[in-house]
């Protein structure tokens, strides 16, 4: 299990809107990068918001010798904006990117003609573009996208960005297994090929944690509400049921055969390391990994 989990581990990061923040971001980077994953994705603001900040976070990624995966949020966008923005990414030595639809800025209607409208169209351009020079990773959604209209044609939507040109696809977080490999199953029986990596949220504040999944639709068990919901303010309580739930998720994911984990870090590097050491994955360098 380790061998294979240290090949194929990944971590997503967000650019830090403070200066302090950004000194946060760098001390759980290098404390992350010690066991060696694959990539760091980072992601990008609704309609380029954070534009400048994920160009700040990219290029101090890529100045530490680490390989970084961009995301690129299409909607709301032109082929000029996002050829300049892929451009920037190639000069630096990028061969990684995160495709994706994205979500438009508050206040912002429907985006203009000739603008990019899903993550399909933008995996095709990038195909058209720029031939094989990226690994293109996209998202996909065990337990389905909230704004697809049922199952079947959130799977159709997922199999035409894979026909476009993704390479790999990276899942929205999620706390029950069978919805991953039931996806899975559903994904093999459509002819559907790439690496499925499924994405790993640890469980550290449970109002956090609540707000974004009623954001974005990813389901919390009952019973994981229930329990983290008689914690109430104990934070400690929280953080030692919430590692031994995602541990447990973790260990069927990888003894069923997914091809790697892929955890939102939330910038924290913490509940990363204690989740990879229980798992078999150690830091290859010394000194205070742990340290948060």
């Amino acid at each position: 299990m380790t061998k294979h989990l240290q090949d194929t581990l990944s971590f997503e990061v967000f650019p830090p809107k403070t200066d302090e923040g950004m000194t946060k971001l760098k001390r759980a980077v290098t404390q992350l990068n010690q066991l060696k994953p694959l990539y760091f994705s980072c992601t990008y603001g609704a309609g380029g918001s954070t534009r400048e900040r994920t160009f700040e976070t990219v290029s101090w990624l890529r100045e530490q010798g680490i390989e970084t995966a961009p995301h690129l949020a299409c909607i709301g966008s032109g082929k000029e904006e996002i050829r300049d923005i892929v451009e920037h990414y190639s000069q630096q030595g990028i061969t990684r990117l995160v495709a994706l639809r994205g979500d438009l800025p508050s206040g912002m209607g429907r985006p203009d003609r000739g603008t990019f409208r899903y993550a399909s169209e933008l995996v095709a351009y990038l195909r058209e573009a720029y031939g094989q020079q990226f690994s293109i990773e996209v998202a996909a959604y065990p337990e389905f996208h909230p704004q697809a209209a049922s199952a079947s044609a959130d799977l159709e939507h997922f199999k035409h960005k894979v026909a476009c040109g993704a390479d790999t696809a990276i899942t929205q977080y999620f706390y029950n297994a069978d919805a991953y490999f039931a996806f899975v199953d559903a994904c093999e029986k459509q002819g559907i090929a790439v690496p499925i990596i499924p994405g790993i949220m640890p469980i550290t504040n449970y109002s956090q944690l609540a707000r974004f999944s009623d954001a974005c639709g990813a389901e919390i068990p009952r019973w994981i509400r229930r329990r983290l919901e008689a914690f109430g303010e104990d934070r400690e309580a929280i953080r030692a049921f919430g590692h031994d739930v995602v541990l447990k998720l973790c260990e069927r994911l990888v003894a069923g055969g997914a091809p790697g984990l892929h955890f939102y870090t939330m910038n924290q590097a913490k509940p990363i390391l204690a989740l990879c050491t229980d798992l078999g994955v150690t830091p290859k360098l010394a000194g205070d990994a742990a340290a948060d």
